[in-house]
């Protein structure tokens, strides 16, 4: 067992306090690792925030790298002083989900309510999986990606959640292909590596929609050949003045229920959305199905970019290797695990693309 400083929630919508926590020793199946960097994501922010319930107190983060410093029995392919990623894909390996090699939606993860992360007051919530908001973590195998050693880690703890989200939910989730047009809601971390991914795919229009034009600047930036204030009247029209028509997809990358109403409008013939962004439990939306069904078209779920760790993380750390998917560029700011406090409200005001906690 080894004691670690971590940013604990002990109250929805209080700040998180910094306190000494227990990590259990590694089991079967599982591994420890020294974490370098953990970025802060909005589903961190949604689960402190009361949105998603869960137990308290709890250690949440999820978008994490770092070493490898212990295994556990049954462990393949990680020794001590590996580096990789750490995500919050715990995968049972079995399942329907897992066969179809869709580990995000894993039907058997587990509880995290554990045992692997203890402090005052007894057991604590290991929150989605991973409990990275500490200065080391023990997960499941199935977490963890190898990576190369010379990578930024603050630049590589973003491919654990926010690059695989957005670029996976273009390349897996919607298979996007040449030539088609993209429409991205939301131009936040999660919004521009949807772009990334639009511009990888070969799209030939990429408009992204957001509330400001700094972010649509930002957008233009990472990919996007066109942005609509989502304030305008009626933003798909404009989107489809751009692009000479609708869209093939349409990436809704924020939890914003009027995002949710108004995406199908977008939409081209035989056109999908795909749901990214995940709002509150609770929170309902409203569209008409009539036109859907007349036009072929469709909406569906993306979890994390239905991605495959050992599939999908190569092929875009040598995107990244080769200065095509950027990285580096996403990040906001840095701070120190005892300012995640301000890390969280800098989040939380949309300034931010990605704010990344550093850990000595």
């Amino acid at each position: 067992m080894q004691t670690v400083k971590a940013a604990v929630c002990r109250e929805f919508g209080a700040p998180l306090t910094i306190e000494d926590v227990t990590l259990a020793d590694p089991g079967v199946g599982q591994v420890a690792v020294k974490l370098a960097a953990c970025a802060v994501c909005y589903s961190d922010i949604s689960f402190i925030d009361g949105g998603w319930g869960g137990d308290l107190p709890a250690v949440y983060g999820h978008e994490a790298a770092g070493t490898v410093t212990g295994v556990g029995e049954g462990v393949l392919g990680f020794a001590e002083g590996d580096t990789v990623l750490v995500t919050l894909l715990k995968a049972c390996g079995t399942c329907r989900s897992c066969a179809a090699s869709r580990p995000g939606t894993c039907t058997n993860p587990g509880p995290r309510m554990n045992g692997v992360i203890s402090g005052e007051g007894g057991d604590f919530e290991q929150g989605l999986f991973t409990g990275a908001f500490a200065e080391a973590v023990v997960v499941d195998q199935s977490q963890l990606c190898p990576i190369p050693s010379d990578i930024a880690m603050d630049a590589a703890s973003l491919l654990s959640c926010g690059v695989i989200t957005g670029v996976g939910a273009v390349v897996n989730s919607a298979g996007l292909r040449p030539g088609q047009n993209a429409v991205v809601i939301g131009a936040g971390g999660v919004g521009l590596n949807a772009i990334q991914g639009a511009r990888i795919a070969g799209a030939a229009n990429i408009i992204a929609v957001d509330m400001t034009e700094d972010k649509l600047d930002a957008a233009r930036e990472f990919g996007a050949t066109g942005g609509v204030l989502a304030t305008d009247p009626k933003p798909w029209s404009a989107a489809r003045k751009l692009m000479g028509r609708g869209a093939d997809a349409v990436f809704i990358t924020v939890g914003a229920i009027k995002a949710f109403d108004t995406a199908t409008r977008y939409l081209d013939v035989l056109g999908n959305v795909y749901m990214v962004g995940m709002p509150h439990s609770g929170e309902t939306s409203n569209y008409e199905p009539v036109i859907l069904s007349a036009l072929g078209q469709g909406v569906t779920g993306s979890k994390m970019g239905d991605v495959v760790l050992r599939r999908d993380i190569p092929w875009m750390v040598d995107l990244y290797q080769q200065g095509r998917l950027k990285l580096d560029e996403l990040i906001s700011g840095r701070w120190s695990l005892e300012q995640i406090n301000e890390a969280i409200a800098d989040t939380k005001s949309g300034a931010a693309r990605r704010n990344v906690i550093i850990f000595d």
